[in-house]
């Protein structure tokens, strides 16, 4: 399938697909996305030295890059874990502009790093951070007990509705630990009633820029 980069509100680039008319980040803006849903709405509620991360579309590597520096500014430990079927390439990610938009050009060889690395083998990226790609569909995913913080970061519903049935979040459930969380940028209906059937307790939240609401779903203990 074709992609294209394409510029956000916020300056930051995305990945555009014209067949789908889909973007792999809100087009209000990459980062102030990334940063509302799975930074300020997931990972900051989690108070552990020591966090398992299993990302939901590992994508343009940017929920995982501003993990990587939330790590090292909380001085925590990251264990992540990031699943993509179709990965992009080496050279669309050399025109992704988050460091220079984060102002951060120190940060360049470790974004280079995270696409640069292997596929389906643990590299540790810093001393806070380690991470795995794996090329594998999210159907195949067997952990059980194992996440703190699930990152839910699949293509939209309308395009690919399969990734959204209680049949995915039955696997996302099993593999979170007790009291893990789970994130996303979809309010949809549908997916929340999905995630409720499986077990999980649903939170509506204040969306990012141009979406009124995100969800948060809880794993709880018995």
């Amino acid at each position: 399938m074709k992609r294209e980069i394409v510029k956000t509100s916020d300056g930051s680039t995305t990945i555009h697909l014209p067949d789908w008319n889909e973007n792999y980040h809100s087009t209000h803006g990459a980062i102030q996305e990334s940063n509302h849903v799975f930074i300020d709405k997931g990972l900051s509620i989690i108070s552990k030295p020591e966090i398992s991360i299993l990302e939901i579309g590992f994508g343009t590597g940017l929920n995982c890059f501003l993990t990587l520096l939330e790590a090292e500014k909380r001085k925590i430990s990251i264990n992540y874990v990031g699943v993509e079927a179709y990965p992009v390439t080496k050279e669309e990610a050399v025109l992704l502009n988050y460091v220079s938009e984060l102002n951060i050009a120190d940060k360049q060889v470790v974004f280079n790093q995270l696409h640069q690395v292997s596929w389906d083998e643990n590299h540790d990226i810093s001393t806070e951070f380690s991470l795995e790609k794996r090329k594998q569909f999210f159907k195949d995913i067997t952990e059980e007990d194992q996440f703190n913080l699930v990152y839910f970061d699949a293509f939209g519903a309308e395009h690919q509705p399969e990734l959204w049935s209680v049949d995915i979040f039955r696997i996302m459930f099993k593999a979170m630990k007790e009291d893990g969380v789970l994130v996303t940028y979809c309010a949809k209906g549908s997916v929340r009633r999905a995630m409720q059937e499986v077990g999980f307790t649903i939170e509506r939240l204040d969306g990012p820029p141009g979406k009124r609401e995100m969800l948060r779903a809880t794993k709880h203990s018995a």
